[in-house]
């Protein structure tokens, strides 16, 4: 894969916005980043009672996912697995939790979302809702 046109505003507030309605359907708390192909970030939004700590959180699972050019879920499960996989908690910037996932355009890398604030399964579930409405 490679990177593209970064994404717009415009895109990752329509992203957002369904991120946000699928968290607010089930109850939960959270903080959603997007950020450009160049890792850049566009756009930080954090629901009413969120944790503090997911501030931060989301920002790296979108970088990750970016620089890495997969969802998180795919370093967390290489590290799980254990081995030589451990030494990926050893490169800088690595947010090795589900809940970061690439957001592609003509299949390549426009940008990424990184979601934090509930178990990190329901973080991918907002996560993929919002690039659903892109």
């Amino acid at each position: 894969m490679t990177y593209g046109e970064p994404i717009t505003l415009a895109a990752a507030k329509k992203i957002v916005a369904a991120a946000q309605a699928e968290a607010t359907k089930n109850g939960w708390n959270m903080a959603i980043a997007i950020v450009d192909s160049g890792a850049n970030l566009v756009l930080l939004e954090k629901m009413d009672n969120t944790q503090l700590g997911s501030i931060d959180v989301c920002q790296q699972k979108a970088t990750t996912s970016l620089k890495f050019k997969r969802p998180t879920k795919a370093i967390e499960d290489i590290i799980e697995k254990g081995g030589v996989g451990l030494k990926m908690l050893g490169m800088p910037g690595v947010m090795p939790v589900e809940g970061g996932e690439l957001i592609l355009k003509d299949g390549k890398i426009i940008g990424a979302i990184g979601v934090s604030g509930a178990l990190s399964a329901q973080d991918t579930q907002v996560a993929k809702a919002g690039i659903a409405a892109f």
